[in-house]
């Protein structure tokens, strides 16, 4: 039972790790007073044109920095939308998830005849498992062992990185002069811009971080999860994210427990299929697929306390003459 349990908290991390990401990249943009609807999108594009570039150029690292472009460029529309033109936010988020899930399985179709999907990447086009040293050393050792070598070591530079990334977000968010400058933008722009610095540009920043964070979260999908692209692989992920964003209440640190937590809930439904339970039996593989979804339903309305979002968020700043 103890190695089964650590077995599921390696998955939890693993599947974890996009959430975390995407979940990061709503929390800059939407502090900033950008809401950002079109995060699954943004993943969607970043896993299609890493997973291209990474196959193509036979390097993870240019596949990372393709699927990175990707993003932000389609960051970029939103904020000219919604920035600049002061459109609505959640039309252009929308608009974007749209134009993400018919342009992958098009250009997929037209490049590589393969329905959609990309060919399967070789293991230089991926990142592969990071052995920390004495994994193998201590593999036998009683607990300690199963969870250095199986929970701690053994995963994959991005999920590494995903965690320090908490920690950067925290630290830049609220111990450093752009990041008061930020959560203030999202909070009152009118005094940031009184105080002469650019409500405009913090905002672009801000979508620009939006976008390499999303694009870490979509290339992690293709080209560390998985090897190479297939249609729709994002399965919701962009929206499971804002989700556990809100759960969150717009902070890095809560950020990371609601996405372990729903990282959990779906690397529980792996075990789950094999085992037969009381009055019921094997339990059905369509509700443990919509356990994530659930949980959602069931914190937004109203279990998590009330989560308010930045004041000015979601509005477009007109600067007064």
């Amino acid at each position: 039972m103890f190695e089964l349990f650590i077995v599921v908290l390696d998955s939890t991390v693993r599947l974890s790790v996009p959430l975390l990401f995407a979940c990061l990249a709503g929390l800059y943009s939407e502090r900033s007073g950008v809401f950002d609807i079109g995060l699954e999108g943004k993943m969607l594009v970043s896993a299609f044109f890493a997973a291209v570039v990474s196959f193509e150029s036979g390097s993870v690292w240019i596949g990372l920095g393709g699927g990175i472009i990707a993003s932000i460029a389609l960051s970029l529309v939103h904020g000219v939308a919604a920035i600049t033109f002061r459109g609505n936010q959640i039309i252009s988020g929308v608009a974007i998830n749209f134009i993400a899930a018919g342009l992958t399985p098009l250009l997929g179709n037209y490049w590589y005849k393969r329905g959609g999907s990309t060919p399967a990447l070789a293991d230089e086009g991926r990142f592969l498992p990071i052995h920390l040293p004495f994994a193998e050393e201590m593999k036998d050792v009683p607990y300690i062992g199963n969870i250095y070598e199986e929970l701690i070591s053994g995963h994959n530079f991005l999920v590494y990185l995903g965690f320090a990334a908490v920690g950067f977000t925290y630290w830049l968010l609220f111990k450093t002069r752009f990041g008061l400058r930020l959560r203030a933008v999202g909070e009152n722009p009118t005094a940031v811009d009184t105080a002469g610095i650019s409500v405009i540009a913090l905002r672009y920043r801000a979508v620009i971080i939006c976008g390499i964070l999303c694009g870490i979260a979509g290339a992690y999908l293709s080209i560390a999860q998985s090897s190479g692209f297939v249609v729709n692989m994002s399965s919701g992920r962009g929206f499971i994210a804002l989700a556990a964003l809100i759960f969150a209440k717009w902070k890095p640190v809560n950020a990371l427990f609601a996405c372990l937590l729903f990282g959990f809930l779906e690397a529980v439904a792996i075990p789950l299929q094999t085992y037969d339970l009381p009055l019921i039996g094997k339990m059905p593989v369509q509700f443990i697929q919509a356990t994530p979804y659930i949980l959602t339903v069931i914190l937004l309305a109203g279990f998590i306390g009330k989560a308010i979002p930045p004041k000015a968020g979601g509005e477009p700043y007109v600067k007064e003459r």
